[in-house]
């Protein structure tokens, strides 16, 4: 897999938890010059990579936006693979919310018990976000900052940044006025959208969206993580993500 001279976004998974119309869940791929980074990795990253032909092995590092199954259980996978099918011997970052390594470890030993406990063979190490201390994956620099998603728990939106080029992913989230400040500048502002109309708590609405469109001041605009309400929508001015969609930010256009 050569590097991008850019900045590129691949849309590994863009569903909602239901899997909607065959799509796999959240899982996207930022390509710089100098890494590979997985924002969020549903429980179908495996095959979503290989759809994609990017290898598990050229993953430098995974950002996990919350601890909800969609969004994070593929890592087990991932290291499984890591460890039994690639012997993988490159390091492996994983960034998350607080419990990111425990809940990890815990969802590893549930799916594979004498797995979990085999020395993995490289370097994995897991570091715990906070909002105002970005982290750095070579070339890519990452800050997380709070979204309203579940309030048992802590859930992240990042900010990441390479190359003069920024990408701004809203998490899961219910629409808050502080994603407008946050998605301010950005080349692309990857936003969650559920639902069209449909009050799901702790989810984007269509409805949001467009109320508040006049006020977003990001280049380009993708709405992704779309429910069944979304699928199918005809005549919506904005562009909707699909698995396999492939973006270099700043360009005119996607590949």
């Amino acid at each position: 897999m050569n590097a991008p001279r850019g900045v590129t976004l691949t849309c590994l998974g863009t569903s909602d938890a239901f899997g909607v119309g065959g799509r796999h869940c959240a899982g996207y791929l930022v390509e710089t010059p100098a890494a590979r980074t997985l924002l969020d990795a549903g429980p179908s990253i495996l095959s979503a990579l290989e759809r994609n032909h990017r290898p598990a092995s050229e993953v430098d590092a995974v950002v996990v936006s919350h601890l909800h199954g969609d969004h994070f259980a593929g890592l087990p996978f991932l290291l499984l693979k890591s460890t039994y099918d690639e012997r993988r011997t490159k390091p492996l970052l994983v960034v998350g919310p607080p419990e990111i390594e425990s809940r990890t470890r815990e969802l590893y030993r549930a799916l594979y018990r004498e797995a979990s406990n085999a020395e993995v063979g490289f370097d994995l190490r897991f570091v715990e976000a906070r909002p105002g201390e970005p982290v750095e994956i070579a070339d890519l620099r990452v800050e997380a900052f709070e979204v309203p998603h579940a309030s048992s728990a802590t859930c992240f939106g990042f900010r990441a940044a390479a190359g003069g080029r920024t990408l701004v992913y809203s998490g899961d989230t219910a629409w808050t006025d502080d994603l407008l400040r946050r998605a301010s500048g950005a080349d692309l502002f990857l936003c969650e959208c559920t639902s069209f109309e449909a009050e799901i708590p702790g989810h984007v609405r269509w409805s949001d969206v467009d109320r508040n469109r006049s006020r977003l001041e990001c280049r380009e605009l993708l709405l992704t993580h779309l429910g069944r309400e979304m699928r199918g929508r005809d005549g919506l001015q904005d562009r909707l993500a699909d698995d396999g969609l492939s973006i270099a930010l700043g360009a005119p256009g996607a590949d």
